[in-house]
């Protein structure tokens, strides 16, 4: 069976699960340990998304605030519990699309689900790197995966889960962002609210990348996991026609060799 196809039907099968909690809206409570920062399914799906919680989500500077409220609530005695979310398009754990930086860019309503389903291997990144430049990429055993995603300093210090944005987020330098798009990496993904640095003179990494029509996957909350190889599923609200939209991400540790889910292998 042909590997899309393959992994199409296993996204069908938890497309339910996924459906119901698309976006995690309420409050978590207090993670005690650092290995329960996220939700691990029976199946050993790992939940890999931020939580929404505008007491507790950081927001991007400049970016839309985020509000939830209730419009009606059965415990005030309505008869129905209705609410009303206001919030910015990357808020959370979000997908930039090629729209975002590229003038005749695709919107993510026509984002390839190819390229958000599949393998995937996480990278290491030390608590003292904020520069994921060529060099630095280079330390690490990245060449030949379809989809990167850095675990950083964001995530070894819990920054997706705390209210105060950090502008010394780790980030991806332009040169690596080269290299990845030229080794034939189909989606990135970094574990804080931008892959660009904060207060760069040009949004170089985002225009290396989304030029390339491979969307970048932001604000994933990663502390949960350790660097390997991955199955990993993230879908987007479907926005029409605009740049990007919060996400649902979900991962499984990989069985160790090229399989993605049902056994299908990677094109």
């Amino acid at each position: 069976m042909p590997r899309v196809a393959a992994e199409i039907l296993c996204v069908r099968s938890l497309t339910a699960a996924i459906a119901l909690g698309l976006l995690a809206c309420s409050p978590r409570e207090e993670r005690a340990t650092h290995t329960t920062a996220t939700q691990e399914l029976s199946t050993g799906w790992i939940d890999v998304s931020a939580a929404l919680d505008p007491a507790k989500t950081p927001v991007y500077e400049g970016d839309a605030p985020m509000k939830f409220d209730f419009l009606r609530e059965i415990r005030k005695g309505d008869i129905v519990t209705l609410s009303a979310y206001s919030m910015g398009a990357h808020s959370g754990t979000h997908i930039d699309a090629p729209m975002h930086f590229v003038a005749d860019g695709a919107p993510i309503d026509q984002v390839e689900l190819e390229r958000l389903i599949g393998a995937a291997r996480v990278i290491d990144i030390p608590d003292s790197v904020r520069a994921i430049d060529a060099a630095e990429l280079s330390r690490h055993d990245w060449k030949g995966a379809k989809r990167v995603l850095f675990r950083t300093r964001a995530s070894l210090r819990g920054w997706m889960d705390s209210v105060a944005f950090h502008r010394d987020f780790a980030y991806i330098a332009p040169d690596a962002a080269q290299l990845l798009a030229d080794g034939g990496v189909v989606l990135v993904g970094v574990d804080y609210l931008s892959s660009e640095e904060f207060g760069a003179t040009a949004p170089r990494t985002h225009q290396i990348l989304l030029g390339r029509g491979i969307p970048i996957v932001e604000g994933m909350d990663l502390r949960a996991v350790e660097a390997g190889d991955y199955d990993l599923i993230v879908l987007p609200l479907e926005v029409r026609g605009h740049e990007g939209a919060p996400a649902r991400a979900i991962m499984r540790k990989s069985s160790g060799d090229p399989a993605t889910p049902n056994g299908a292998t990677d094109s």
